[in-house]
């Protein structure tokens, strides 16, 4: 194996490691915000974690936030709680960087 296939390989499992701790903060990003709506909807305990877990699935609808936040929008206006788009999208930022350093530390 070159020098060159040795780097290239170094950066593909650099890449995929990434990309996976990318996923994995996202997830529990999108869990976190998930207990955070359920807070503000009045949802607790058992209720609260299944209604995290249905925030997580609404981000497999599509590339990229709109999904969750439309959803967590959607629920929000359902239930006449006055949030707006821009403070769940502060949420959103402030929980990645949380889930981001959990996730870098292993937890």
């Amino acid at each position: 194996m070159s020098e060159f296939d040795k780097r290239q390989e170094g950066f593909e499992k650099k890449f995929a490691l990434d990309e996976e701790q990318k996923f994995k903060a996202e997830a529990r990003r999108n869990r976190l915000l998930g207990l955070w709506a359920a807070e503000e909807l009045g949802i607790t305990g058992d209720a609260a974690t299944a209604y995290a877990k249905e925030v997580v699935a609404a981000d497999f609808e599509e590339a990229g936030d709109a999904d969750v936040l439309r959803k967590i929008t959607a629920d929000f206006a359902a239930k006449n709680v006055a949030i707006t788009e821009q403070t769940i999208r502060a949420k959103m930022n402030e929980l990645l960087a949380v889930a981001a350093a959990e996730v870098k530390a292993g937890k």
